[in-house]
């Protein structure tokens, strides 16, 4: 079943982000116009890694995982400018709460908001010497880091990322794979869309960069597994958190 925005199911509007007392390795700093960006791992290293989603301790700790297993500098800044949407009103109770839900989709988070800057931030990590760049989002920022994948440098044609990955994303079609100009991976959860997954891995065969895709269902994960509704207290819930983030380490590593 849909929720009012589009092509997310649910469980995005429904499960509650999930309690963590990890304390996160790196710092929050500012960088360019962000005022609050959490940066993790080796200050001197040409691979950087940005994460598109906001701040949470289990986000926070999937990006100290990528950190130190890639030797990389993981870069996450708040794309909402310090005004997230208020967790007090997720999940939305009422019809004016998901009303303020969809609308903070369709404005603040909507991709034409979040896009250009985020295309700013990595075009200056190029300039400062990045020689691998990558990206990966959770939910909505699933969609964004595969739009980051059909972007090409401000001065030149090279594509801008090396390779975009999406977790249990939300707001995907397979459209959005069209114009890709490097591997992605996808990781969906049961509450995905598969099928739609499914269609764009198939239509990406046919890419030069296919054979670097990578593609897996979580059939026993929640939307929200590897991010804010991960519960680390939970077994299984644990287990597939760290398989992801091992396959995402694996992914990067073999795409470059």
């Amino acid at each position: 079943m849909s929720s009012d925005v589009p092509y997310t199911t649910e469980a995005c509007c429904q499960i509650p982000v999930v309690q963590s007392t990890y304390q996160p390795q790196g710092e929050i700093i500012k960088i360019g116009k962000y005022d609050d960006v959490y940066v993790v791992g080796n200050k001197d290293s040409t691979t950087s890694v940005i994460s598109e989603f906001g701040f949470f301790p289990q986000t926070q700790q999937g990006a100290d995982i990528l950190a130190e297993t890639l030797g990389a500098r993981v870069y996450m800044p708040d794309f909402f400018f310090g005004k997230p949407y208020p967790l007090a009103e997720h999940p939305p109770k009422n019809d004016e709460q998901k009303k303020n839900f969809s609308a903070f989709f369709a404005t603040t988070a909507a991709p034409d908001n979040v896009l250009p800057g985020l295309l700013e931030f990595a075009n200056q990590l190029r300039k400062d010497g990045t020689s691998k760049l990558y990206v990966y989002g959770f939910c909505w920022g699933g969609k964004i880091a595969t739009l980051c994948g059909c972007q090409t440098r401000e001065d030149s044609s090279q594509p801008l990322f090396d390779a975009v990955a999406a977790v249990h994303p939300a707001m995907m079609n397979a459209a959005d794979g069209k114009n890709l100009l490097v591997p992605i991976g996808i990781f969906p959860s049961q509450d995905e869309n598969v099928e739609e997954f499914k269609k764009m891995v198939s239509e990406l065969e046919s890419k030069p960069f296919a054979s670097k895709n990578a593609y897996r269902v979580y059939p026993t994960m929640h939307h929200g597994w590897a991010a804010a509704r991960a519960n680390l207290d939970d077994e299984e819930n644990l287990k597939q958190y760290k398989d992801v983030y091992s396959r995402l380490a694996t992914f990067f590593q073999n795409a470059a």
